[in-house]
C-alpha cells in the first residue's frame, strides 16, 4: 500500500479555518473595559461623540482672529485653560490659551508663546505671519459621532480599549470566551508536586497551554491526564464533547500501539487531517468526535509548541470572529549554515542576535528549554538550504502569544 503524501502547512491551515468558520461562537456579553483585554469585539464600536468635541489649542500660546488683522500688537481679553469654557473672543484681541483648551469662539488661528512677545504694557507681539487653522486642532478631526471607530472580530489591546474610554464607554460587547477541554494523554505523565516513578516524566504541556489559552481569551477546562488505553480515551471525549467548544489534546496522535487518541478519533470519530509536512509536529491530528472539534498536538513539547502556535491558535482566534489571525513575521538574516535541505517545512528556535538569526544548539522536539531562550521561528522551507547571510522568514513569539 502506498502512503499518502503528507499535507502541506497552508492547506492544514485553511482546512481549520475553514472547521472554525463552521463553529462560529455567536454569542457575546457586555463586560467592563478594565476586563476586556484580548477579548473580542462581538459588534461595530460606533463614535458617539465628535473628538475632539470643540475646536482645541495644539500649542500654549495666544489665540487670535487673524481676519483682517494687520499684525499688530494686541491685548489680551482672557486666560483658556484645559476643562474651561472660554467666552467669545473680543475684537482686536487676542486669548492666553493652553493645550488643550477650547479655542474662544471669534479666533481662528494660535500662535505658540515662542514666536510672541509680551509688550511694556502687556499686549502681545506677533513675530511672523499667521493663517487660518495655525495650531488649532478642528472639532471631528479624529473622528466624527456615528463613525465606526473598531469592527467586529477586532482583538482588544490597550489601544482598542483607549479608543472606546475616548468616547466614554465603561462597557464593550464582546465574544464569549470559546470553551476549551485541555486533555493530557500518556502513562509517563505525572504532575508536579508528585514524585517521579521510574519512565515518568512531568507534565509541562498543560501549563505551556492552559496559560497560552488564557492569553487568547478562551475558558480553559482541566480534563486531567488520560492513560494509554482506548476504552477510557473513547469514555473522556463523549464527556467532554458537550462540554466544550473544543478538544484540547496532546500526545496519543502518532501510530504507534499506543497512541490512542488518534486511533479513537480515526475509529469512532470523523478525522479532518493526520500527517503534516511539518517538522516538528508531523502527526498533528484534528477532527470531530460528536459535534466537538478535536485538535490533538503531538506529545513533545516544542512539537506541541509550534503546532499549537502555528495552527490550533487560528482556529481559535478564528471562532471568535477574528479575520487576521496570520502573525506577523518579516524576512531576518541568518547567522549559521543550513546546509542539509529537508522533505518538510521546518520551524526552528532562534534569537536575534545584532540583526542575525542565531540557532539554539539543540532543536529536539523533546527540548522545551530553547523556546524560552529563543526569540522566535525561523521558517525553513521544503527542499531548502541556506548559507550565513541568507534571509528567512521569521515569527516572534510576541507575536503568537
Amino acid at each position: 500500500m502506498s502512503r499518502l503524501p503528507l499535507m502541506p502547512v497552508e492547506d492544514a491551515i485553511d482546512r481549520l479555518l475553514t472547521m472554525a468558520e463552521a463553529q462560529w461562537i455567536e454569542d457575546s456579553e457586555a463586560v467592563l473595559l478594565s476586563a476586556a483585554r484580548q477579548r473580542v469585539l462581538a459588534n461595530d464600536l460606533l463614535a458617539t461623540l465628535d473628538l475632539p468635541p470643540w475646536p482645541n489649542s495644539a500649542m500654549d500660546g495666544y489665540a487670535l482672529n487673524v481676519d483682517g488683522w494687520d499684525g499688530a500688537p494686541l491685548a489680551v481679553s482672557q486666560q483658556v485653560f484645559a476643562g474651561q469654557a472660554p467666552e467669545a473672543l473680543a475684537p482686536g484681541t487676542c486669548a492666553r490659551i493652553f493645550t488643550g483648551a477650547p479655542v474662544p469662539p471669534g479666533a481662528n488661528a494660535v500662535e505658540m508663546q515662542e514666536n510672541t512677545e509680551v509688550l511694556e504694557d502687556g499686549r502681545i507681539r506677533f513675530h511672523q505671519p499667521l493663517t487660518v487653522g495655525t495650531n488649532i486642532r478642528p472639532q471631528g478631526q479624529e473622528n466624527r459621532a456615528g463613525e465606526v471607530l473598531l469592527r467586529a472580530g477586532k482583538r482588544l489591546g490597550p489601544f482598542e480599549l483607549a479608543v472606546a474610554a475616548a468616547q466614554g464607554c465603561t462597557h464593550v460587547q464582546v465574544v464569549r470566551r470559546p470553551r476549551v477541554a485541555l486533555l493530557s494523554t500518556g502513562n509517563e505523565l505525572v504532575e508536579p508536586g508528585t514524585p517521579l516513578k521510574p519512565g515518568s516524566i512531568y507534565n509541562s504541556n498543560r501549563t505551556l497551554l492552559s496559560h497560552w489559552l488564557s492569553a487568547l481569551g478562551c475558558d480553559v477546562i482541566d480534563a486531567g491526564v488520560l492513560p494509554d488505553e482506548p476504552r477510557q480515551t473513547r469514555l473522556q471525549l463523549e464527556q467532554l464533547q458537550h462540554a466544550a467548544d473544543l478538544i484540547l489534546t496532546t500526545g496519543g496522535v502518532s501510530a504507534g500501539d499506543a497512541d490512542c487518541l488518534g486511533q479513537v478519533l480515526r475509529e469512532c470519530g470523523k478525522p479532518l487531517l493526520w500527517k503534516l509536512s511539518i517538522k516538528p509536529g508531523k502527526p498533528l491530528t484534528v477532527g470531530h468526535f460528536g459535534s466537538v472539534p478535536v485538535i490533538g498536538l503531538p506529545g513533545n513539547p516544542t512539537s506541541a509548541l509550534v503546532t499549537f502556535g502555528l495552527l490550533a491558535r487560528p482556529y481559535l482566534l478564528r471562532i471568535q470572529g477574528v479575520e487576521d489571525v496570520e502573525p506577523l513575521s518579516f524576512p531576518v538574516s541568518v547567522g549559521f549554515p543550513w546546509p542539509k535541505a529537508g522533505s518538510r517545512r521546518e520551524y526552528l528556535r532562534v534569537k536575534l542576535q545584532a540583526g542575525r538569526a542565531e540557532l539554539y544548539p539543540n532543536q529536539s522536539s523533546g527540548v522545551l528549554l530553547g523556546a524560552s531562550w529563543a526569540d522566535g521561528l525561523l521558517e525553513i522551507p521544503e527542499d531548502c538550504t541556506l548559507q550565513v547571510g541568507d534571509t528567512a522568514r521569521f515569527i516572534p513569539f510576541s507575536e503568537l502569544f
